[in-house]
C-alpha cells in the first residue's frame, strides 16, 4: 500500500486524482502545512525541498521502497508502474511529458502566484497592483494556450493522461484566479469533462472540508514565510 502524504491544494490533489485513476490502494497521512507540518524532521526525510504531497511505495523498483518527492515526478513514476495514463508510444509519451511540464514550470507558479497575490497578501497587509495583473495576466496567456491546445484534441496530450491530471486540479479554480472561459470553451469543456470523471471526483474531495479553516498570523508563516 502506498502511503500519501497530502494536504488538499491542487498540487496535492493531483496524485489524490492519480492514485484514484491508477486504482492503487493508499493510505493517507495529512501534512498540515498551515501548522508546520512539512517542516518536521520525520517528513523532511521523505520530502527535503518540505513540500507537499510526497508518497513512499515499499514496492518500488527491484521490489524496494522508494519515497519521491515533486508531484510530476510522482505521476511520471506511478504512470511507469503500471504502465498506464502516460502514452503507449515513445511519441505519446513525449506528449505527455511535454504538457506535464508545462504545468509544472507554466501553471502551476503562475496560478500559485495569482492566488497568492490576489487572495493572500492583501490578508497580510501586502497589496500590490502590479503583481496582481502580471500573475493574473499571465495566467490568462497559459489558459489561451491550453484552450488552442484542446480545440484540436479532447483530452490536452490526445488521450487522457497524467498532463490531465497535473493541469485539472489548477484549471478548475479558475474563477479564484479571477479567469473567464467566456473565450475559451474548449477549455471549459474539459474542465467539466475530466471533472465528470469519479476517480478526479474522489481525489478532489479527499479531505477537502480542510481547505474551509481560517488563516491566521501562524499559518500565513507557515505558508509563505518561514524558512526550512
Amino acid at each position: 500500500m502506498i502511503d500519501l502524504y497530502y494536504w488538499p491544494t491542487p498540487n496535492g490533489w493531483k496524485v489524490s486524482i492519480a492514485l484514484e485513476e491508477f486504482g492503487l490502494p493508499y493510505k493517507v497521512h495529512l501534512i498540515d502545512i498551515r501548522a508546520g507540518d512539512q517542516f518536521k524532521p520525520d517528513f523532511l526525510k521523505i520530502a527535503p525541498n518540505n513540500r507537499m504531497p510526497a508518497i513512499t511505495d515499499p514496492d518500488g523498483p527491484d521490489a524496494e521502497p522508494i519515497s519521491i518527492f515533486e508531484s510530476g515526478a510522482i505521476l511520471q513514476y506511478l504512470a511507469r508502474k503500471t504502465g498506464r495514463f502516460g502514452g503507449k508510444t515513445e511519441r505519446e509519451r513525449i506528449a505527455v511529458d511535454q504538457w506535464l511540464m508545462w504545468q509544472m514550470g507554466g501553471v502551476g507558479p503562475m496560478a500559485g502566484q495569482t492566488h497568492h497575490f490576489l487572495k493572500y497578501a492583501p490578508q497580510m497587509g501586502h497589496d500590490i497592483p502590479y503583481a496582481k495583473d502580471r500573475y493574473r495576466s499571465e495566467t490568462a496567456r497559459l489558459y489561451g494556450v491550453l484552450d488552442r491546445q484542446l480545440a484540436e484534441n479532447e483530452y490536452v496530450a490526445g488521450d487522457y493522461s497524467i498532463a490531465d491530471m497535473a493541469i485539472w486540479p489548477w484549471a478548475s479554480l479558475w474563477e479564484g484566479q479571477e479567469q473567464t472561459l467566456d473565450d475559451k470553451p474548449n477549455l471549459a469543456r474539459w474542465l467539466d469533462l475530466v471533472g465528470s470523471r469519479p476517480a478526479v471526483q474522489r481525489g478532489h474531495a479527499l479531505h477537502l472540508d480542510l481547505r474551509t479553516a481560517k488563516q491566521n498570523k501562524t499559518s500565513q508563516e507557515n505558508l509563505f514565510g518561514r524558512k526550512a
